[in-house]
């Protein structure tokens, strides 16, 4: 964790819910642990349902409190993975350059996200990570990546969990999404209370 500087004010610490998804085997855990605990292992088990790890930031001069949930890519967990979805702040689509398959499953699982999120925003905070660039086996070029985020005006990061390329950028561009989403979300509930407050007003008490 990140810890807390003097100019990081606790009473204002916002809190956000970070979702990994994508299919099996594109890196999600090994992304997440790079980027909270700075390290990376070869073997890790598969998910199963979802892990949670938590990231204590500065964004903005604004404190933040990063959970971010790990899930299952297995077809099997869909479902289950899907009931993670409520609640989330923003989101990060991930697949694995080497097969092309992951890259195409994307479309599905950004709409299975967007169908379930409330609310269903299409411009909802999303980026996109095309993970495993350290490896010489690519199947998708990246320019067809960038041209599909690019039509869906996501953010497109070339990430490597094992050289820990791109990682950090990535999860704080959509921290920093997350953020602005959050504070125009606040702000509007405020505008829309002041509003409300004319017509409330006391009544005159009969004695």
């Amino acid at each position: 964790l990140v810890l807390q500087g003097p100019s990081m004010d606790a009473s204002k610490k916002v809190d956000l819910k970070i979702i990994i998804i994508g299919a099996l085997g594109v890196g999600k855990t090994s992304l997440l642990h790079q980027y909270v605990h700075k390290t990376f292992y070869e073997d890790y088990r598969t998910t199963l349902g979802a892990s949670i790890l938590t990231k204590v930031l500065a964004v903005d001069n604004t404190p933040l409190k990063m959970q971010i949930w790990d899930t299952g890519g297995q077809e099997r967990f869909r479902s289950m993975v899907s009931t993670f979805y409520k609640g989330s702040d923003g989101c990060m689509l991930a697949f694995d350059v080497t097969d092309r398959d992951s890259f195409e499953a994307l479309d599905n699982w950004r709409h299975d996200f967007l169908e379930k999120v409330i609310p269903r925003e299409q411009d909802f905070p999303m980026v996109v990570l095309g993970n495993k660039i350290d490896l010489c086996d690519r199947q998708v070029p990246k320019e067809l990546a960038s041209a599909w985020c690019k039509e869906k005006d996501i953010p497109y990061f070339e990430v490597s969990a094992k050289n820990n390329i791109n990682v950090a950028e990535a999860f704080e561009t959509l921290a920093k999404q997350a953020l602005t989403t959050y504070k125009g979300i606040f702000e509007s509930y405020l505008t829309d209370s002041i509003k409300l407050t004319p017509n409330n007003k006391p009544k005159k008490s009969c004695c």
